[in-house]
């Protein structure tokens, strides 16, 4: 089998182009910190089978970065057939060094020219018949994000694999060449191939900027926009999750219960209490994530969090940390565990641990499931969105914290530096991938974590059979009153506190093992703990959730990616500290001022 190895500086579609080579669902962004690990997939070209391994974006081998390193690895230590690089044609003039490093490397070559219709609309006028003669390796001109040039791009990558053998070089920094020749020859090929005006036309980016870059209104602007975005998503996500909901209950009532009347009672109290319930009402919130992942897809796509970095890294500077630590915070939102992989951009060890130290704090997908629950028990349409956008300020506010409670511990140096792209929406195809890629990774933890949960959590509430289910006898009622002393005073009964137990395994639990232990699920579920709860306990629940331990999955990625166990240990005892002292702050607060 070949390999082809794709290669290119961040924000020049790299990934995009292997999303449409490939139809596999990398995740895409304009940040160069998002596809950090080595993505590979299979195609058909021709008559040969050819792997495509996407390495992460890099602006130069010279670096230290992780990113930097790990493609330098690639190459030393992997046979390669083809290097295909991909460039962004409107920065040709600045990246072209770059594709010069690769092809110093000795490496079989295709130059990709991606965004030539951006490049077209800008007057760049690129031959790239008299660039490949040059530098004697193919040139293509393609756009990934619509598939113009991609029949030529497939052609070439057949000829040039069925042309040259895989090629390991023994050592990839000998044959690094000095930047000034590299420079040098740049200028040439640029001379000869490359028509660029001496003035670019005011663009629409250029008019958008002026607006969203304001030093007074960009801030405000950006809080705005993600209130809206919350609003909408809740608004039309509400009713889509109650009709999800409602059919779930109805496949309950009129074909599971009638299949399980002659099952012994425990054997269906399991199945349909515990894993049916407790599956069940985590799947009914499954169209607001499609929601909130299409949005935010939306938002990385066009170029705006680039802007954001740009805006908070003044404020971040003096926390210790820069703009790509806010980014990486934003990226958390999705999932915690790509946004701490993502740090590897960073070269400062320092800059890097403080970072991965407030990622945790983030408001992930899988905490929003448990959040968007309570919310829609205890609060009205009206209100929930405006409770919501609360938790994601405190996400922001507790992140923030930490950074001021530990940047003397953590000093960095390190000049930030980020490239501003062009604003883009993305195409209905890239939206469509993001969203099965997110629903997918939902169901492989749901098939995984959720349904092991929600069985343990039943068990633990049913066990021993002779007591009442649920009741203070059993293993769940019994780990309940060992925990009571610590979370009653912050109003987290004893359903409650087994519930943030399995939450530390994934918080895609949390909301399952409710079900599990209360037996209802649905609308049922939701009118009980509207019953059990108000306002103020269901809010302090919801303030230890979003800052008490993150789950597994992210405490094992702080061990890898920090290379020391002190610092996940550290991680996990400082983030339970400051849930218990925010929830214990505000509950026992709300209810001294009568509120509740």
């Amino acid at each position: 089998m070949k390999r082809i190895a794709l290669v290119g500086m961040p924000n020049t579609g790299k990934s995009t182009f292997f999303n449409r080579l490939t139809g596999a669902s990398a995740r895409v962004g304009n940040w160069p910190g998002i596809t950090v690990d080595l993505l590979s997939a299979k195609i058909i070209l021709g008559s040969t089978v050819a792997q495509v391994v996407d390495l992460p974006g890099i602006y130069s081998f010279h670096g230290f970065s992780e990113d930097e390193k790990v493609v330098r690895d690639f190459l030393e230590n992997n046979p390669v057939d083809l290097v295909a690089i991909v460039l962004n044609a409107t920065q040709i003039d600045r990246q072209l060094p770059f594709a010069l490093q690769v092809v110093r490397l000795g490496l079989p070559t295709v130059l990709l020219l991606n965004m030539a219709d951006e490049a077209r609309h800008l007057g760049i006028n690129i031959d790239a018949r008299r660039m490949a003669e040059i530098l004697r390796m193919p040139v293509i001109l393609l756009s990934a994000k619509y598939g113009s040039g991609f029949q030529n791009v497939t052609q070439t990558l057949t000829r040039s694999l069925n042309a040259s053998p895989a090629h390991a070089p023994a050592e990839v920094e000998q044959t690094f060449s000095e930047e000034h020749q590299i420079e040098a020859t740049a200028a040439d090929v640029l001379s000869a191939a490359v028509r660029v005006p001496k003035q670019l036309p005011e663009n629409t980016t250029a008019r958008i900027d002026r607006v969203l870059l304001h030093p007074w209104l960009g801030l405000p602007l950006f809080f705005l926009f993600m209130f809206l975005l919350f609003q909408l998503i809740f608004t039309l996500g509400k009713p889509m999750q109650d009709g999800v909901a409602w059919a779930l209950t109805e496949l309950r009532t009129l074909a599971l219960e009638p299949l399980m009347s002659d099952v012994p009672a425990f054997a269906s109290g399991l199945l349909l209490d515990g894993i049916y319930s407790g599956v069940g009402t985590v799947a009914a919130f499954v169209p607001i994530i499609i929601l909130f992942f299409l949005v935010m897809t939306l938002v990385e796509d066009s170029g705006y969090l680039s802007r954001v970095a740009f805006l908070m890294d003044a404020l971040m500077a003096r926390l210790g940390l820069d703009g790509r630590s806010f980014v990486m915070l934003l990226m958390g939102f999705g999932c915690n565990v790509p946004a701490l992989m993502g740090t590897r951009v960073m070269r400062s060890r320092d800059l890097r641990l403080l970072t991965m130290l407030v990622i945790p704090f983030s408001l992930c997908s899988a905490r929003l499931q448990v959040f968007l629950f309570i919310t829609a028990a205890l609060f009205t349409v009206e209100t929930a969105p405006a409770v919501l956008f609360s938790l994601y300020l405190l996400s922001f506010a507790t992140a923030l914290l930490t950074a001021v409670a530990f940047k003397s511990r953590f000093v960095s140096n390190e000049p930030f530096v980020i490239e501003l792209p062009p604003y883009r929406l993305p195409t209905w195809r890239q939206i469509v991938l993001r969203g099965w890629h997110e629903v997918r990774h939902f169901l492989k933890r749901a098939s995984k974590f959720i349904t092991a949960g929600v069985v343990a959590v039943w068990l633990l509430t049913h066990i021993p059979t002779d007591v009442p289910a649920g009741g203070v006898d059993t293993l769940a009622g019994h780990i309940a009153a060992w925990l009571a002393p610590v979370l009653s005073p912050i109003g987290i009964d004893a359903q409650l506190s087994l519930a943030l137990i399995f939450g530390f395994v994934a918080k895609e639990i949390v909301v399952g093992s409710l079900a599990a232990i209360y037996g209802l699920e649905g609308d049922a579920l939701m009118g009980l703990m509207a019953q059990k709860l108000d306002w103020v306990q269901a809010y302090s629940f919801m303030l230890f959730t979003l800052i008490y331990l993150p789950c597994l999955s992210t405490v094992a990625t702080l061990r890898s990616e920090s290379k020391s166990r002190a610092f996940m240990v550290g991680s996990v005892l400082w983030s339970l500290l400051l849930a218990w002292l925010a929830s214990f702050a505000f509950y026992q607060g709300a209810r001294l001022f009568g509120f509740g």
